[in-house]
């Protein structure tokens, strides 16, 4: 099988699964935030009740432009959600809102795949800027110490993207256990923040096959 015929087979149906991910999470997040909570808790009052729930007082929660721009630094332990989950009170940004909580939960009591996230940052993030020259040299032109090279740095996507999905599903099982036990949300009202939380959980495993099909992609090429 040529090159060209292995792009398509593996590359193109990849690509499309990224699509679909987006989609879905798109079609959830714009459904369920027209869905307010019964109660009438903010997102960002949302997310400190669980964390103060779980004995975390010291996350600092801001917000910041961008749709679904959320997330928790651990290095400052910081809580930023987007200004429409913040200020939110539809089911939606309860759950996202919670979601972040739940890394914040994951980092006070030392969960190890998020410290192995962690420690693979800087070396992810020094990958991910070679990207562009990879994808010049090595995808199009053929040159082999790119290809080679390639391999590495997808190599070290594929596994952080790998060590990602428990990271995501644990923060995600946990702000759905918190949000029911603490009372924000009642057990009927979890419909509309599963189904947000589980669109966005594609997009996790799509990441993580994206990268994982690029490098068997980037193998291929150095064999030939």
């Amino acid at each position: 099988m040529g090159s060209a015929q292995i792009f398509i087979f593996l590359i193109i149906p990849t690509v499309i699964l990224g699509m679909y991910a987006q989609m879905r999470i798109q079609s959830a997040y714009k459904e369920w935030s027209k869905v307010g909570s019964k109660s009438g808790i903010k997102g960002h009052e949302a997310a400190r009740y669980v964390m103060n729930t779980a004995g975390i007082n010291d996350v600092e929660i801001t917000s910041t432009r961008g749709i679904l721009s959320d997330h928790y630094d651990p290095t400052n332990k910081r809580l930023v959600l987007s200004e429409q989950n913040y200020h939110g009170q539809s089911l939606a940004a309860v759950g996202v809102a919670a979601h972040e909580a739940g890394h914040a939960i994951q980092h006070a009591k030392g969960y190890a795949m998020l410290k192995l996230r962690m420690s693979l940052v800087p070396i992810t993030t020094y990958a991910s800027q070679l990207l562009p020259f990879i994808i010049m040299g090595g995808f199009f032109f053929r040159l082999t110490g790119l290809i080679t090279l390639g391999v590495f740095v997808y190599l070290i996507l594929t596994i952080f993207q790998l060590v990602t999905l428990p990271v995501e599903f644990d923060a995600s099982r946990r702000a759905k256990a918190q949000l029911v036990s603490t009372g924000i949300l009642q057990v009927d009202e979890m419909r509309g923040v599963n189904k947000t939380l589980n669109a966005a959980a594609l997009t996790y495993v799509a990441a993580f096959v994206s990268s994982l099909v690029n490098l068997i992609y980037m193998l291929t090429l150095s064999r030939k």
